[in-house]
């Protein structure tokens, strides 16, 4: 098998074409968009293939032929057709204010107003984008194509900043509202983005803009299929752990076919080691901020419930959990249900890159001390290794004892009664340990499942200020959850932890084991 080069990085469909880089046909559905409709949305998370495939569309559009040699749509295109593109980016640089935004997109239209070769007059943003457009097609005798990448990041580069937010919203819309009013002269418009803004606050107008996000035929438009890493980088899986390959990376869905994030795959194939790339390119440290703010309940958080509204649903003053912990791309669809001709939501984490690093992160925000939650993590996964129960209750009795007083008096999270059960969750989920919540629907009281080294330990921890009645043991057993388990015929042990969070200890830690029969 030829290996070729790896396109990190790299978001130019000439450069991947004429470099000889791997590269997985994403033609079809760039035809498929340019044949079945006029104005299309699509957002993405960042670090997705967005760019690249907008670059697709602009050189199918200007008639590259030579670039589609080979490729899916390549005689299915007539590329004696050749179209004016102009296009419109705002992933460069941070612009803090409407000036540095009109400064921007003043740049923007001079760079395609030298590129198309025509001199739009109009000194306003929107007079002169409507008269670029006018002009484009008048020279070219074909109607223009409009490409805008990262639609929202001025908005999204400021969303700590609300009045700020609101200026750039209204300075894109000002530039978006032009799209509608040059209907007759647009052949194609495509925007993509990472969020989802409502179509009033920032499209006004825009009617038929077609939202192609959660739509089962384009689930795959960015991305890699399974089947793409077993054909077009056979060669690099050679040598990995291909179901390892798939349970860190692959599991992205927007109601099709599941896909991997690019930039993932491809530093896994150049380091040949499993690390959260993805992951750690952006710290998410707005979303870690809103979830500690929101108080979120964390065992439940790779089981959040929306309908389509929720889930498209955001704005500066409005942001919904579920919105955007989805839309970022830490949640992706894992059911789609259709009640009453309403569109409901079952969500999950994509992978355990996502799974254990978010946790990982909330984890060292909750916590007081991040070098012993560090310890504490490696010291967990230890005790687990060889069964020692007893360093594992000494292990949870030093982690809550050691958080300093004042901490937890000034710390409004530790006041919240669901952080206790949150932060025992958390520590295995950080692992990345397989993890099934049976019963997580009071604050106080956690029941789960951890398969981990060929064997099953079923947990329940309470609150015993909050859940006081009962042993936590008994509790365990009288619900019988070993009983589902026992089929898999490997050891099996029922753990039984109170806390009390006055006495702010581990007050008991039952262990009943079963072998294997």
């Amino acid at each position: 098998m030829t290996r070729k080069k790896l396109p990190i990085g790299i978001q130019t469909f000439r450069e991947i074409r004429e470099d000889d880089c791997y590269y997985v046909d994403k033609t079809a559905y760039a035809l498929k968009l340019a044949v079945e409709g006029k104005y299309y949305f699509l957002s993405r998370p960042r670090r997705f293939g967005k760019s690249l495939f907008l670059d697709t569309l602009a050189e199918l559009f200007v008639g590259n032929e030579a670039l589609f040699q080979g490729l899916y749509c390549h005689d299915k295109w007539d590329w004696t057709r050749q179209y004016p593109v102009i296009r419109i980016s705002f992933a460069e640089g941070v612009l803090h204010s409407r000036a540095d935004l009109d400064e921007k997109i003043g740049e923007i239209l001079d760079f395609n107003r030298k590129q198309l070769d025509i001199d739009p007059q109009q000194p306003s943003i929107s007079g002169n984008f409507s008269e670029m457009i006018r002009q484009a097609h008048q020279k070219y005798g074909q109607r223009a194509v409009v490409l805008i990448d990262e639609y929202d990041k001025p908005i999204l580069d400021n969303i700590t900043n609300p009045d700020i937010a609101r200026q750039m919203r209204d300075g894109l819309r000002n530039l978006y509202s032009v799209i509608k009013g040059q209907d007759a002269h647009i052949r194609f418009a495509f925007l993509t983005g990472v969020s989802k803004f409502s179509k009033v606050s920032l499209f006004s107008g825009l009617n038929n803009l077609e939202d192609i996000t959660v739509n089962a035929a384009y689930s795959a438009i960015c991305g890699y299929s399974e089947t793409d890493v077993d054909t077009v980088f056979a060669a690099e899986v050679d040598g990995l752990d291909r179901d390892k390959i798939k349970d860190w990376y692959n599991g992205y869905n927007w109601t099709g076919e599941s896909v991997y994030n690019p930039f993932d795959l491809l530093l896994l194939f150049r380091e040949r080691q499993f690390k959260p790339f993805w992951f750690e390119t952006g710290t998410p440290t707005f979303l870690i901020d809103i979830l500690t703010e929101r108080l979120a309940w964390l065992p439940e958080l790779g089981r959040l419930e929306s309908d389509a509204e929720l889930l498209s649903t955001f704005d500066i003053d409005d942001m919904p959990t579920e919105a955007l912990m989805f839309q970022a791309g830490y949640l992706t669809i894992d059911r789609e249900e259709n009640l009453g001709d309403a569109y409901f939501y079952r969500l999950r984490f994509p992978n355990r890159e996502v799974y254990q690093s978010l946790y990982g992160r909330l984890l060292r925000t909750w916590t007081p001390d991040a070098q012993a939650e560090v310890r504490n993590r490696k010291s967990l996964y230890r005790l687990l290794q060889s069964n020692d129960f007893e360093g594992l209750q000494n292990l949870f009795t030093a982690f809550y004892a050691g958080i300093p007083h004042d901490w937890y008096r000034n710390n409004p999270i530790a006041q919240y009664e669901g952080y206790y059960a949150s932060v025992f969750y958390s520590y295995f989920a950080a692992l990345g340990l397989t993890v099934t919540l049976e019963d997580a629907t009071n604050h106080g009281r956690i029941d789960m499942t951890v398969h981990f080294n060929r064997q099953i330990y079923l947990f329940e921890f309470k609150v015993v200020e909050l859940v006081p009645e009962g042993k936590a043991l008994r509790q365990l057993k009288e619900k019988n959850y070993a009983e589902k388990y026992k089929a898999e015929g490997v050891p099996m042990h029922l753990i039984g932890v109170e806390f009390s969070k006055e006495r702010r200890t581990v007050i008991a830690f039952d262990v009943e084991t079963f072998m294997d029969s």
